[in-house]
């Protein structure tokens, strides 16, 4: 082959990048493919109550326990009956009834960090008319097999500025402590705070630490203690939980249900559950964004991208998450490729 017959580096260098292009959308394409797959593996899955005996799905609860286990009570006066349902199959696995105990208007349930389940008996429909209410304590069942009957701890609850009217009751995950926010529709509901450990055969007084502007039907503290969600039948906000008080930062998108009435936190932070009253009622996953994620997610999204962003107020949403982690990893499949081929194409040059 004479000089002139003999291919450029720039002549073989177009093909090669015509050829390192392909093998790099490829690349990027199973890193996009796996990163999705993934993620859809991890994402909770709405589900159906299917216990007929459940009609009114007043509040829900995450197991601390059994993994996909949510537990949920009826509204009113339906009995002294706690219900385990599988959110994989909607079916319930256990019922557990709580001896001794004689339900006025049972509306919220929450578990503590000792992983003892509180169950709020604090509805007041007149809004003032009962002096006092209760809240029933028992630890969560190890083996969830049929009916279960367990002696709860009772705890009796009145309000330091009078009775009110709740449907949202919530254990902190860190410190124990309960917390009730009332439900008013002339604007005067709040955040209540109980003693710092409540005490049964004594009053325990809950005293007002803020106020809410709209009507909660339920609430949940995230796993790490940093954020309070309340909701109510078609609103929804996040709070940053700080020195015991909440503080907005965002509005939540709720799915429009038949009567919205409970949320809950996964296990992992991520994803809220919102269920509904009803017959065959739904519970429905929404997964968190921005400045409503929780401070450890925050932190530990960012660490897994290498960024900055600390585990404090506004830090990126679980997609920008993501995507820093897909791209992260699609630049390293790039740069590999490009030395490679600059590796083989001056190895060429040298002969």
């Amino acid at each position: 082959m004479s000089v002139r017959e003999r291919p450029s580096a720039a002549g073989r260098w177009v093909p090669w990048v015509a050829r390192t292009a392909g093998v790099t959308a490829l690349a990027l394409s199973a890193v996009g493919l796996t990163a999705v797959a993934a993620e859809a593996a991890d994402e909770p899955r709405g589900f159906t109550i299917e216990d007929s005996r459940i009609t009114e799905s007043s509040g829900l609860a995450a197991s601390h326990t059994h993994k996909g286990v949510y537990w949920t009570h009826n509204d009113s006066d339906d009995g002294p009956y706690v219900y385990a349902v599988d959110g994989r199959t909607g079916k319930t696995v256990a019922r557990v009834t709580m001896r001794g105990i004689d339900p006025r208007d049972v509306e919220a349930i929450s578990i503590g960090p000792d992983g003892d389940i509180y169950v709020g008996d604090i509805g007041d429909n007149l809004d003032g008319t009962w002096n006092e209410v209760w809240i029933y304590r028992f630890p969560e069942p190890k083996r969830l097999d049929g009916d279960v009957t367990v002696t709860p701890t009772r705890y009796t609850v009145r309000y330091a500025d009078g009775p009110r009217n709740a449907e949202s009751l919530m254990v902190h995950p860190k410190t124990g402590r309960v917390y009730i926010a009332s439900k008013n529709a002339q604007g005067k509901a709040g955040v209540y705070a109980g003693p710092k450990e409540l005490t049964p055969g004594a009053v325990n007084t809950f005293s007002r630490v803020s106020d809410i502007d709209f009507e909660a039907t339920d609430g949940a503290f995230s796993p790490d203690g940093s954020r309070l969600v309340l909701r109510g039948y078609f609103s929804g906000y996040a709070y940053r939980w700080r020195d015991g008080k909440p503080e907005k930062i965002s509005s939540l998108p709720v799915p429009l249900q038949r009567q919205g009435e409970s949320v809950t936190f996964t296990p992992d932070g991520r994803t809220l559950m919102f269920g509904s009253e009803g017959v065959r009622s739904p519970v429905e996953p929404v997964r968190l964004t921005g400045k409503a994620v929780p401070s450890s997610v925050q932190k530990e999204d960012a660490e897994n991208s290498g960024g900055s962003q600390g585990n404090g107020g506004g830090g990126g949403s679980d997609d920008e998450n993501n995507r820093t982690l897909g791209l992260g990893a699609a630049t390293l499949v790039a740069a590999f490729a490009v030395w490679w081929g600059l590796r083989r194409l001056f190895r060429r040059r040298g002969d």
